[in-house]
C-alpha cells in the first residue's frame, strides 16, 4: 500500500474548516472505491492547510485517477451543499432560538441548522432546493431580521484550481422592516408593554376597592393589561401552536384565560404582567453576554492610513492588501495583521490575547521579505489588528487581508460558538420535550378532581391552572443557555476563544492534564550546551558536519543546532550535505561528501545496524540526559566521533502556574514528550508535574492520550494545535497556546489560549469550573423551584399570583446568576495576563519577598 495527500481547498473550497460534515461525505464517498484502502484527514499540514490522505494499492489505481476521482466528488459535494452564517434581530429568549432551529431543521432543503440565543444561524443547505434568498425569506417569516450574511471563513485558496469566494461581510438592507423586534416603540417594545399591563393592573386593582367607581372601570383596565401583558405571549403561542408544538407561552395564556373564565381578571392579568415582565428582563440581561460578543467586532478600525509614493491616503481596511504599508500612529488601534517595518513601540495586545503587560515591537530584519507565508514570526515583530499602539508611530507590513485576520476568525469563530450547545442544554432540551406534555396530561386530569373530590368545577379549573403556572419550565430552558453565553463572552475578552458549551462544560470537571513539552512547558527555544567529541576529531570539525546535517531538517533541535553552531564558529565555511533522511522521532541521515553521517539519540543507532555505540559512549549519553539535556550521538560512516547535548529550559512562569493548577482542582499533570525519559523527569522534577512519559512517538503520544482517557474518564491536552493536533484531537478537551499567532490552533483546538502564555491556562480551567458550578446552581434552582410549586399549587398551598411571582423570580434569578460569569476575575493570580511573571521579576529585583 501507498499514500498521496491532496489539499482540501482544491477539492471544497466553499467549506469552513475540515471538520465540516461535507469532508465527511466525501471520505465516505471515496472509501470503497476499487484499490482505495483509506481515507482521512492528514495530521500533519503544509502551510496551515488541511489535507486528505489516500492509502491506495498502486497495481489497482494511480495517483492521477485518485486525484481525479476527488476533484469530481468534491466538485459535486461543492455544487450540492451550501453554507452560511447569518445575524439576526428579534431572538428574545431560548425557547424562541430553539423554536426556529426545529422550524429549520423540519426542512427538507436544510441539511443542518442551529440557532442560538444571541442571533446567530449556522445553515447547511441543499443548493438545488434552496438558496440564500429562500431561507431568509423564512427568517423574516419568523419575525426576524436580517442583520448580516457572513459566509463562512474559507480555507487557503489554491492557485487556479480553486473557486474564487468572497469572504466579505455583506450588508444587507432592512428590507421593509421598520423596526427590531416587530414592536411598534422599537427593540424596548415588550418592555414598554409590559410597563403598561403593570399600570393598568394597578389602577384596576385599587379603583376596585372604591364604590363609587364602577365595576366596568376595572375591568376594562383589566383587559387593557390582558392586551398589552399577553400579546408577545399570545402572538408567540399561536405561532407555536400552528406548527404542532406546544411551548411555555401556550401554558400561561391558558392559565390567564382559565383566570378570566373563573371571573379571577386581576390574577389573570398579574400573570401576564409577570411574564411579560420576565421575559422583557430575561432579554435585556441577555443583551449583555450579546454585546460583550458584538463588542468584539467593533475592535478594529473601520480605515487605514496607508503609505504609497511617500504619501499617506486614508482607505477603507477592507481595500488593505497583501504587502501594503499601513501607518499606525501614536495611541490609535493596529488596523491589519502584519509585520513591523519601521519604528519602536509598545503594543497593547489585551484585546486579541489577552496580555495585561503592552509588547515591545520592533522592525523585522529584512523589511522587503515577504512574511506572508512564514509561519514563525517573532512576537516582538508581529502585530494584530485591534491591538493598540503606544506611543510612537509603527509602519506595519500588511500580511493578510482584513477578512483573513487574527481578529475576523476570532469574531467567526465566537459566533459558530455560540450555535453549539453544552451536554447540559443538549440533556435540559429533550428533557423539556417530555416534561411539557407530561404537565399537559397532569392538567387535563387536574380539572376532573372534582369528580373524586368534594368541590365545585371552578376549584378544579383554578387549581389546574396554577398547577401549569407552576410547571412552566422558562427558568430550566435560560439555565444553561446563559451561563455557555456569558462564560463564551468572558473568556473571549480576556484571550481565550471556547469554541461552545461542551468545551466550557468539559474543561470545568476534568481533574487531568497532558502537556506537550517544547514550547508549551519550556521556551521551544533549545539552545547548544556541550560538544563532546569521542575521537581525534576537533570540536570545531564536529560542529561543522553538525551544522551541516541539521541545515537540512527544519526541526526545532535541528535549527538550534545551526543557530548556535554558526554563532559559536563565526564566520567559518560550512560544507554541504545532501540526501538528508529523517528517522522520525530517532534522528537525521545524510551524505556530507562521500561520507555518510548519523545524528539522533541512542534508539537511533540501536535500530540502524549491528555498529552499536561502546557502554563508554551510552555512559557518557545517559549523564548528558540525566542533567536535563536533549542529546545527539553523531556518526560518521562507522565512527562514533562525537555528542552533542541541547537544553530547552521551563518556562519561567511553568511552576508557579501549574501550582495554580493543582489549586483548583487539576490532580494529575503529564507531560508527553519525544525527549528520552531522563530529561522528561529532570524537567517534571523542575516545575513539579505528576508525571512525565518520555520517548514517545507522534502516533504514542495519541495512544498515551488514549490511555489517560480510560484512566481518568477525561483529560485535556494543552499544545502548540500544529504538530499535537492528532493527540488533541483524541482528548477530551484539546488547548492550543499561542493561537493568536497560528490559523491552524484556531481551527484545530477547542479551546485556544490566544497569548503564546502558560499562566492564561489557570484562568481558563477557573472560568470553565465558575460556568459549571453555576450551569449546576441554575438547574438545581429551576427543577427544584418546579419541584416545590407544583405539589404547593396541588394542595391549595399557593394560588396562580404567587406561583407566576415565584416562577418568573427563579426565571431572572437563573440569567442574573449566570450574568456573574462576565465579571469573572481569577484574583488570586490575576490572570490572564503575565502577573507571575511580574512578580518574579520584582524578586529578582528587589530581593525581596512579595
Amino acid at each position: 500500500m501507498k499514500k498521496t495527500q491532496v489539499k482540501l481547498p482544491i477539492l471544497l473550497p466553499e467549506i469552513p474548516d475540515e471538520n465540516d460534515q461535507c469532508v465527511q461525505r466525501l471520505m465516505d464517498h471515496l472509501q470503497n472505491r476499487e484499490g482505495i484502502e483509506k481515507v482521512h484527514i492528514a495530521s500533519e499540514k503544509e502551510d496551515d492547510t488541511p489535507k486528505l490522505c489516500f492509502h491506495y494499492d498502486p497495481d489497482i489505481i494511480s495517483i492521477a485517477h485518485i486525484r481525479k476521482l476527488a476533484k469530481q466528488a468534491g466538485a459535486s459535494l461543492t455544487n450540492e451543499f451550501g453554507h452560511t452564517l447569518l445575524e439576526v434581530d428579534g431572538i428574545r429568549h431560548a425557547r424562541q432560538a430553539r423554536k426556529i432551529q426545529n422550524a429549520l431543521r423540519g426542512l427538507e432543503e436544510i441539511m443542518e441548522a442551529s440557532v442560538s440565543e444571541t442571533g446567530i444561524v449556522r445553515l447547511e443547505f441543499i443548493k438545488a432546493k434552496t438558496d440564500e434568498e429562500d431561507f431568509r425569506q423564512i427568517l423574516r417569516n419568523e419575525g426576524l431580521k436580517i442583520k448580516t450574511a457572513k459566509k463562512n471563513e474559507k480555507m487557503p485558496p489554491e492557485t487556479a484550481e480553486t473557486h474564487k469566494h468572497s469572504h466579505e461581510e455583506a450588508e444587507l438592507k432592512d428590507e421593509g422592516h421598520a423596526h427590531d423586534h416587530g414592536g411598534i416603540l422599537g427593540k424596548n417594545t415588550e418592555m414598554y408593554f409590559s410597563i403598561i399591563c403593570g399600570v393598568l393592573l394597578g389602577t384596576g386593582f385599587g379603583l376596585s376597592y372604591l364604590e363609587t367607581v364602577p365595576e366596568w372601570v376595572s375591568l376594562a383596565l383589566y383587559i387593557g393589561a390582558y392586551f398589552f401583558g399577553g400579546y408577545y405571549t399570545a402572538k408567540e403561542a399561536i405561532e407555536t401552536v400552528a406548527k404542532g408544538g406546544f411551548e411555555i407561552d401556550f401554558l400561561m395564556l391558558v392559565a390567564a384565560i382559565g383566570a378570566a373564565v373563573l371571573g379571577e381578571w386581576a390574577e389573570g392579568a398579574l400573570l401576564l404582567f409577570l411574564f411579560s415582565l420576565g421575559h422583557a428582563l430575561e432579554n435585556y440581561a441577555m443583551n449583555k453576554a450579546r454585546k460583550s460578543i458584538a463588542a468584539l467586532a467593533d475592535l478594529a478600525p473601520k480605515t487605514a492610513l496607508i503609505k504609497r509614493d511617500g504619501k499617506t491616503q486614508e482607505v477603507k481596511i477592507e481595500e488593505l492588501q497583501v504587502g501594503d504599508i499601513v501607518v499606525v500612529r501614536s495611541n490609535t488601534k493596529i488596523s491589519a495583521d502584519g509585520v513591523v517595518v519601521n519604528g519602536n513601540s509598545s503594543v497593547n495586545q489585551a484585546p486579541i490575547t489577552g496580555e495585561s503587560v503592552p509588547v515591545d515591537k520592533s522592525p523585522v530584519p529584512d523589511p522587503d521579505k515577504d512574511y506572508s507565508k512564514e509561519s514563525e514570526i517573532k512576537d516582538e515583530h508581529r502585530v494584530f489588528a485591534g491591538t493598540i499602539n503606544g506611543n510612537s508611530t509603527l509602519e506595519v507590513k500588511v500580511i493578510k487581508t482584513s477578512q483573513d485576520s487574527t481578529l475576523s476568525r476570532l469574531v467567526t469563530l465566537v459566533n459558530e460558538a455560540q450555535t453549539q450547545k453544552s451536554p447540559t442544554q443538549l440533556l435540559t432540551d429533550k428533557f423539556e420535550k417530555y416534561f411539557v406534555p407530561s404537565v399537559l396530561a397532569l392538567v387535563v386530569l387536574l380539572n376532573f378532581a372534582f369528580l373524586v373530590l368534594d368541590e365545585p368545577f371552578s376549584e378544579s379549573f383554578y387549581r389546574a391552572m396554577a398547577v401549569l403556572v407552576a410547571a412552566s419550565p422558562c427558568a430550566l430552558a435560560i439555565s444553561t443557555p446563559s451561563a455557555v453565553l456569558s462564560g463564551v463572552a468572558r473568556a473571549a475578552r480576556g484571550g481565550v476563544l471556547v469554541k461552545g458549551g461542551r468545551p466550557l462544560e468539559d474543561l470545568g470537571v476534568l481533574t487531568a492534564i497532558a502537556f506537550d513539552k517544547t514550547g508549551t512547558l519550556t521556551e521551544g527555544k533549545p539552545k547548544l550546551t556541550k560538544v563532546i567529541t569521542l575521537t581525534d576529531v576537533s570540536e570545531e570539525e564536529l560542529l561543522k558536519t553538525a551544522v551541516a546535517v541539521e541545515a537540512l531538517s527544519d526541526h526545532p533541535l535541528a535549527k538550534a543546532v545551526v543557530r548556535d553552531g554558526k554563532e559559536r564558529l563565526g564566520n567559518a565555511q560550512f560544507p554541504e550535505a545532501s540526501n538528508m533522511e529523517a528517522v522520525l522521532g530517532k534522528g537525521i541521515k545524510a551524505s556530507l561528501g562521500e561520507d555518510k553521517v548519523y545524528m539522533g539519540n541512542l534508539e537511533l543507532f540501536e535500530a540502524l545496524d549491528d555498529q552499536k555505540p561502546s557502554e563508554e559512549i551510552v555512559e557518557k549519553v545517559r549523564e548528558q540526559e540525566t542533567a536535563g539535556n536533549t542529546t545527539m550521538l553523531i556518526r560518521r560512516n562507522e565512527e562514533y566521533i562525537g555528542i552533542i547535548s541541547l537544553m530547552d529550559t521551563p518556562r519561567e512562569e511553568a511552576k508557579a502556574t501549574l501550582e495554580e493548577l493543582k489549586k483548583i482542582g487539576i490532580k494529575r499533570m503529564i507531560m508527553l514528550t519525544g525527549d528520552n525519559q531522563k530529561v522528561a523527569d529532570a524537567v517534571a522534577k523542575e516545575i513539579g508535574l505528576t508525571d512525565a512519559w518520555g520517548s514517545l512517538l507522534p502516533e504514542e503520544k495519541v495512544d498515551a492520550i488514549k490511555k489517560l482517557k480510560k484512566q481518568e474518564d477525561k483529560v485535556a491536552m494543552v499544545g502548540d494545535g500544529v504538530n499535537d493536533a492528532p493527540a488533541m484531537a483524541h482528548s477530551t478537551v484539546g488547548i492550543a497556546m499561542g493561537a493568536a499567532g497560528s490559523d491552524v490552533a484556531l481551527e484545530t483546538a477547542d479551546i485556544a489560549l490566544m497569548a503564546d502564555k502558560l499562566e492564561t491556562l489557570p484562568f481558563a480551567i477557573g472560568l470553565s469550573r465558575k460556568a459549571k458550578a453555576i450551569i449546576k446552581q441554575n438547574l438545581w434552582v429551576s427543577l427544584g423551584i418546579v419541584a416545590l410549586l407544583i405539589p404547593a399549587t396541588i394542595f391549595g398551598f399557593a394560588n396562580i399570583g404567587i406561583a407566576v411571582l415565584v416562577h418568573e423570580g427563579s426565571t431572572l434569578l437563573v440569567v442574573a446568576n449566570a450574568l456573574r460569569l462576565l465579571a469573572y476575575n481569577n484574583k488570586k493570580t490575576a490572570f490572564p495576563g503575565g502577573r507571575i511573571k511580574q512578580i518574579h521579576e520584582l524578586k529578582q529585583e528587589n530581593n525581596v519577598r512579595i
